[in-house]
């Protein structure tokens, strides 16, 4: 039985039909933006095509100069652009796929000096101030995109997605957060929505219905001065007359000060927005943000929140995603889990994008895992079963070697199975099931439980060494007292702490922690008021003050260093840890010098002033060091062993590195 029927169903649009209700939505891989990885790109998109999605989405391309997101970055503005996006589009259709050309205008958000906006304005995540745009321009940009939108035809696209949400140029026209003009393009609602409006209108105009016109509203600006729920509404309706075919969803603007697609919001937390808006309208609707499993798909398609989804990074993850659904191996999908480690980190600092979970995805033609002939299969033994031995060990014996796996503890895993238990990462507990059922699926020999030593791995042709890290333990005075205790026994529950914490170090371990010890449960609701999103139809923008939260116990976090805490985090996800640390009371304390533990509690000097923390643990997060001994004796007996992961550098647990390095020694057996 089809397990995802209305998921894996047709559905047929103005301008095309498509054979599921999956859409890839867009992301920006830095593919795009030079001509000479076209080629890459293509292998990227046929690839998802390849495995089922319904739609794909390229990341945007801008319709002018001023609407770059980046110097030279992606355009469809000739027809040499269109002539070289053909082999785009003709791997796409060669695996029975479809695939829509984002049309976007970064407006303010454009890292250029020339960029520009409704009105002369500069946005706060970028270093440049956007010039106002003149009519005439108005009028010129919505020519541009109707051009592009026509070249995209010509380039053989089966559809164009017109992206008005986010906080790109659209965006900026409907909110007077951005819009001040007085002219026939703002001064009110009805005004400001006439830009976006007169886009998609012109646009059906020139293609006719040979093309899917979707356009990508807004739903929750989550800014002040953003957009009102009847204004939303009254702008869907618009762009439905107008001609789209599809609205797609997005859910605040890049600036908003409320995460909504990392690892800690909650599964589909925005699709309440979107069945209020299918209410509405008489076209189909697309959900998005956080929806990752087909079971969630099917859930909102079924409940009447959506007619589509659009899952961007999932297909990143797996790009086999739909057709692991279709064929009843839901259980080995490749889950996203919302770290942006390797994906949105690496698009805004101008790095190739891919993913922690899948280190192929955009570099298909490198990063190639190609099958070995029965013949020449190896042996290969790989010892430990964290990130890096469970991909080296999965990638191992996809390729046809035949793996033993060895794990000392009880539960493959490794340091993920301490990430997974911090909230906010639960879903790096779907990673460990992926690898345990893969790994099931191919007879890998997994043994649990099975410390061994160099002498048990002299039969194997190849070992992949992936012993991993050990915490580092605290040298001071009193490192021994029973207030002393380490991150690894807090996290995996060996150790209960009292109500008053110190934890040491603050790298991202000890940020993880620090949630870890204040959280209190939360439904989806009480995660909406914990960040300030309200009703839309009350909160402009949907937009409100903050229900305090209540933390479980009071942590101080302490750091040698003086610079700011969780500095180092991930570039688009460090200020939302950050927030939560503030929001439940963490007391941050840099520059300390730790001096002694006893039964007062944790004594240490800041800024030459001794201070004792009264606490009744003190929980050690001061790093890790690599476990290598194996390593070292396999190398001197001239073993061919390969060292991965901690076992290879105790970086702060670096999951993307370790599990790159377990893929990439696979290819190379």
């Amino acid at each position: 039985m089809n397990p995802y029927p209305t998921l894996l169903s047709p559905l047929e649009v103005r301008g095309g039909t498509l054979r599921n209700r999956t859409v890839m939505g867009s992301m920006h891989t830095g593919l795009e933006d030079r001509p000479w990885h076209v080629d890459e790109l293509a292998a990227y998109f046929a690839e998802r095509a390849r495995g089922g999605a319904g739609l794909i989405v390229t990341g945007g391309y801008a319709p002018n100069v001023r609407g770059w997101l980046l110097p030279f970055g992606s355009q469809m503005t000739t027809r040499l652009n269109a002539a070289r996006h053909q082999r785009v589009t003709e791997a796409v259709h060669a695996e029975g796929g479809k695939i829509a050309l984002q049309l976007l205008h970064a407006g303010r958000y454009g890292y250029t000096p020339f960029s520009v906006s409704a009105s002369p304005s500069k946005s706060p995540i970028t270093p440049f101030k956007a010039s106002g745009m003149s009519g005439r321009m108005v009028e010129q940009t919505i020519s541009d995109f109707v051009r592009s939108a026509d070249l995209a035809r010509k380039a053989g696209y089966d559809a164009v997605e017109v992206m008005g949400s986010e906080g790109y140029l659209i965006n900026q026209f409907l909110a007077a957060r951005v819009n001040k003009r007085d002219d026939e393009w703002g001064g009110t609602a009805d005004k400001r929505m006439r830009f976006p409006v007169e886009i998609v209108r012109r646009i059906r105009e020139a293609v006719g219905d040979d093309l899917i016109v979707m356009y990508r509203m807004s739903l929750l600006d989550l800014v002040d001065d953003g957009q009102t729920w009847d204004e939303t509404v009254e702008l869907a309706h618009r762009v439905e007359d107008a001609g789209a075919s599809i609205i797609n969803t997005g859910i605040g603007w890049h600036e908003a000060r409320v995460p909504t697609i990392l690892t800690q919001v909650p599964r589909a937390a925005f699709a309440w927005t979107t069945k209020r808006l299918r209410e509405e309208v008489g076209i189909p609707v697309c959900a998005s943000n956080r929806i990752n499993t087909p079971e969630v798909c099917e859930q909102l398609l079924t409940d009447g929140s959506a007619d589509l989804v659009s899952m961007a990074r999932p297909f990143l993850a797996d790009p086999n995603f739909v057709n692991k659904a279709a064929e009843g191996r839901a259980d080995e999908i490749n889950t996203c889990i919302a770290c942006n480690q390797a994906c949105l980190d690496h698009t805004f600092s101008a790095k190739r994008a891919s993913c922690l979970v899948n280190p192929r995805a955009c570099h298909e033609t490198e990063l190639v895992l190609l099958p070995v002939p029965r013949t020449r299969a190896k042996q290969v033994a790989v010892v430990g079963a964290g990130p890096a031995g469970l991909a080296a060990a999965l990638n191992a014996a996809e390729r046809g070697h035949r793996v033993t796996l060895f794990e000392a503890e009880e539960e493959l895993g490794g340091q993920f199975r301490y990430a997974m238990r911090v909230p906010g990462k639960e879903e790096f507990a779907e990673t460990l099931r992926y690898y345990s059922r893969r790994l099931e699926v191919l007879g890998v020999d997994v043994r649990t439980g099975h410390r061994v030593a160099a002498d048990d791995l002299a039969a194997y042709d190849d070992v992949v060494v992936a012993t991993g890290v050990e915490p580092r333990r605290l040298d001071l005075p009193g490192s021994d007292h029973p207030k002393v205790v380490a991150y690894d026994d807090v996290l995996g529950g060996r150790v209960e702490v009292g109500q008053r914490v110190a934890v040491v170090g603050a790298g991202g371990i000890g940020v993880d922690l620090s949630v870890f010890l204040t959280h209190t449960e939360e439904d989806l609701d009480e995660w909406l008021a914990h960040w300030g999103v309200g009703d839309p139809s009350v909160d402009r923008g949907g937009l409100t003050a903050k229900k305090d939260r209540t933390p479980a116990r009071e942590v101080w976090l302490l750091q040698r260093r003086t610079s700011m805490i969780g500095k180092d985090l991930g570039r688009t996800s460090g200020w939302a840890h950050r927030i939560v640390l503030k929001d439940s009371g963490v007391h941050h304390v840099t520059g300390a010098t730790y001096d002694l533990v006893d039964d007062a509690g944790l004594h240490v000097t800041v800024d030459g002033e001794p201070r004792v923390l009264d606490v009744d643990h003190v929980v050690v997060c001061a790093g890790q060091e690599s476990v290598r001994g194996l390593y070292d004796e396999l190398v001197e007996r001239g073993v061919a062993a390969h060292l991965v992961g901690g076992a290879d550098v105790a970086a702060e647990l670096d999951a993307k590195r370790a599990i790159k390095q377990g893929t990439e020694v696979a290819a190379r057996l």
